[in-house]
């Protein structure tokens, strides 16, 4: 009678097991790697030589593997890092596919474009006074970060397991739209209880990943705006590590994934001190936390994925005795820039006329759309695709290329650093985009959103 209920019972278990798998559309994989520099990598932005002191907290780079029931996978890569180049994620691209298929439409690498992060590969190049000890630090960094980066992936889709995925969106108010807000009246015009002006996204999408028996095993976050609370010379990931520490000390076990999602134009204001960074990141974990408390949005079955490279033409493309006259300008990285440009046109190098941007579309069940966008996208991109493909809609700007800012028609029209001529400052060969860029972008992204949801 013992053995008969015995086995009864594992029989009873294997039925409820095959029942869950059935009603459980997908899978999920994560992984996370630490990436703080052991060595002295300058840290990345503002335009000039940093070197590290210390570590606030660990730098991190993690990945969220998706899988559905018919075998389709996606992966996302989110990390601290201020921006990764195109010379350094080919690489990883490279490597992916050839150990596993993964193709480049599969494959979203994202960076928060965090400031207190190192330097990557040739990456604003130019912003950097040419140290040779540097160059090979940087170098060699980047040369672990690809190799880490693959097997981040491999480990991420290792652990695909059956997963629930749901979705709800929160709300965070500190990003400021800093082309319309003088950074100086801001925190007068808070204390007074005045307006700020200008378009901003405070929306806070939220995915979670659930096994199961209910353990919530990832926080895929995302919020519009520059993780620029700091310019001091100390490791951390800004508010955005703040708010993914806090989470995942809430929430024990589960790994919490942060994406910048149209955030070029937007600052944290007021700033330059970790109390207040600490705060940012607190109100950010607050945002997912209480969506977390409301009823999500289970995704259904079904992952499509699409990609394209469009180009972007530059407004005019410097000449050679253009590069020769700014070669002594007084600011010191369009000196730089133009000595560097001018090199390459004596080593035989001809000047590309445009710039391959890379779009990606994901479409996760019939609930969520996942758009990926190159660099640093202002939020008038956000906006726009968000009421153009309904709700569910994610646009994540800072993926796979950090190539310079993406003013829309509208930034370019009103100029300023974002929409005028600092192209320099990223190493193109050009001062400005033509004034078509956004017309250009939006139909790449509405051929690929078509592909996806067909």
């Amino acid at each position: 009678m013992r053995t008969g209920i015995t086995a009864f019972s594992i029989a009873l278990f294997a039925c409820a097991m095959a029942s869950a798998d059935n009603n459980t559309p997908w899978k999920a994989g994560v992984a996370r790697a630490v990436i703080t520099p052991e060595k002295s990598v300058w840290l990345a932005g503002y335009g000039s030589k940093r070197a590290p002191d210390g570590k606030l907290h660990e730098l991190w780079m993690k990945a969220l593997a998706l899988e559905d029931d018919k075998g389709n996978r996606a992966v996302l890569i989110t990390s601290d890092f201020q921006g990764v180049p195109r010379s350094m994620s080919d690489r990883v691209f490279a490597q992916l596919k050839e150990k596993y298929r993964l193709e480049r439409q599969h494959v979203m690498f994202t960076f928060s474009h965090n400031h207190c992060g190192p330097r990557l590969g040739d990456d604003l190049i130019d912003y950097y006074p040419v140290e040779a000890e540097q160059e090979a630090l940087v170098a060699e960094y980047t040369d672990a970060m690809v190799t880490k980066t693959v097997a981040l992936v491999g480990d991420a889709l290792a652990n695909l397991a059956p997963a629930k995925l749901q979705q709800g969106e929160g709300r965070c108010t500190f990003a400021v739209n800093r082309r319309n807000n003088r950074e100086a009246d801001v925190p007068n015009l808070i204390a007074e209880g005045k307006p700020l002006v200008g378009p901003v996204d405070h929306t806070v999408p939220v995915l979670t990943v659930t096994r199961p028996d209910g353990k919530l095993t990832a926080i895929l976050f995302g919020y519009a705006c520059h993780p620029t609370t700091l310019s001091f010379l100390t490791w951390c990931g800004d508010y955005p590590g703040f708010a993914q520490k806090e989470l995942e000390e809430k929430y024990p076990g589960a790994t919490a994934m942060f994406v910048n999602t149209c955030g070029g134009d937007q600052n944290p204001l007021p700033r330059r001190k970790v109390e207040l960074c600490e705060k940012y990141g607190h109100m950010l974990a607050v945002g997912v936390e209480e969506t977390l408390q409301t009823p999500l949005k289970p995704i259904s079955g079904g992952l499509k994925t699409s990609f394209a490279l469009v180009d972007l033409p530059y407004q005019h493309v410097m000449t050679r005795e253009e590069l020769q006259a700014l070669s002594t300008d007084s600011n010191g990285i369009k000196a730089r820039w133009s000595t560097r440009m001018l090199k390459k046109l004596d080593n035989g190098h001809q000047f590309e006329a445009a710039y391959p941007y890379p779009l990606h579309a994901w479409r996760l069940g019939n609930e969520m759309l996942v758009i990926g966008m190159g660099a640093e996208t202002v939020v008038d991109y956000a906006l726009r695709f968000k009421t153009e493909f309904g709700p569910g809609t994610w646009v994540c700007g800072y993926a796979d290329d950090m190539i310079s800012y993406i003013p829309s028609r509208r930034v370019w029209d009103e100029g300023g650093y974002e929409g005028g001529s600092n192209l320099y400052e990223y190493g193109r060969p050009a001062l400005r985009w033509a004034d078509d860029i956004e017309t250009r972008i939006a139909a790449g992204v509405q051929r690929l959103v078509k592909q996806v949801r067909q």
